[in-house]
């Protein structure tokens, strides 16, 4: 072979690599358009990526397997995929995708639980964020086993109220055990030697929880739970509308008064003391009025419809602050 042919194969291979280079690179870094649908990777403990470039292919994601793996086995990303489920909308390179496995950026749900929700609703939350199951939340929540190893006596008040980033497949053991830990966070170091009424820490959350059911204002909280503590060192029926509602299983319409006669162990108006349980997740500010309430002669209080309360210390004084904010919501209706 004389020089001028080797110069010219070595020509064309150095050209033929060049165009695999330059088809390669555009492979890897031009965009495949998927639109505004989402396609959903789940990725398993123990999945191979020849099964994740498959799902990417068969979705239109990839055009190729050949486009995916091949980078991925130089990046050694192939043997790091992180389980979770992965979300691809719009435009997206192979880069990207790897980019996507190996900073294992996986879908985390933004779950709010907010102050004065029932397990119920938490439950119901989960099932539509998360697709977990809340029939078992809501045996989770008096599995004496898994309350004992979490050290509370039932879940219902723990589930601490706060925002959430949840990654998508955590197992629900595990995302209650996290509300739980939550919870213990943010009241360690706020429990004082001595509590009003000698309450427990349990009984203080439970009380907490009508006291944050009860109060649309931040302000008053201190001053429902004096309420409460007051009918309570007078062995006074609590009288609390919300552990009715409770007690019910909830209720999408007014507390009506044929309610108040049945008979549940939630019901405080027929039985005295606390309810046996909490009946939401009360949050920090009510905790805190319940270990430290105002100190006042107040027995009774009655919604003013503004979103406060009129507070009272006699039954007689109690009815005609009803009486008086009836009046004033009907005189505000007919002026409209």
């Amino acid at each position: 072979m004389n020089m001028k042919t080797r110069h010219t194969i070595y020509l064309i291979v150095a050209v033929i690599a060049i165009v695999v280079v330059i088809f390669g690179l555009q492979a890897y870094l031009y965009p495949v358009d998927i639109g505004e649908r989402t396609v959903s990777v789940i990725i398993e403990q123990g999945d191979g990526f020849a099964e994740v470039a498959d799902a990417l292919v068969a979705e239109g994601v990839v055009r190729s397997r050949s486009a995916l793996t091949i980078p991925a086995r130089w990046r050694d990303i192939d043997k790091k995929l992180v389980p979770g489920r992965y979300d691809f909308t719009g435009r997206n390179s192979v880069k990207a995708i790897l980019d996507k496995f190996e900073a294992g950026d996986f879908l985390r749900v933004r779950l709010t639980v907010y102050e004065g929700v029932p397990i119920w609703r938490v439950a119901s939350m989960l099932d539509a964020r998360l697709d977990i199951d809340s029939a078992r939340v809501m045996a989770l929540a008096t599995d004496t086993v898994f309350c004992y190893r979490l050290g509370v006596p039932y879940l219902e008040g723990y589930l601490f109220p706060e925002t959430y980033f949840i990654p998508w497949g955590t197992p629900v053991e595990t995302i209650l055990a996290d509300m739980v830990a939550m919870f213990r966070r943010q009241t360690d170091g706020i429990w004082p030697d001595s509590i009003p009424n000698d309450l427990t820490r349990e009984e203080v959350i439970v009380l907490a929880s009508i006291v944050e059911a009860e109060a649309y204002l931040d302000e008053e909280k201190p001053r429902i739970a004096s309420v409460y503590h007051n009918r309570l060192a007078k062995n006074w029926r609590l009288d609390a509308d919300p552990t009715v509602i409770y007690g019910l299983g909830g209720l999408d319409r007014p507390l009506y008064r044929r309610d108040l006669r049945k008979r549940t162990p939630y019901n405080t108006y027929r039985m005295k003391g606390l309810p046996p349980t909490p009946i939401n997740s009360p949050g920090l500010a009510a905790i805190k009025a319940t270990l430290n309430p105002e100190e006042t002669d107040y027995f009774f209080f009655v919604a003013d419809g503004s979103g406060g309360h009129r507070f009272s210390r006699t039954n007689a004084e109690h009815n005609r602050a009803r009486y008086e904010i009836k009046q004033s919501l009907n005189e505000g209706s007919n002026a409209q």
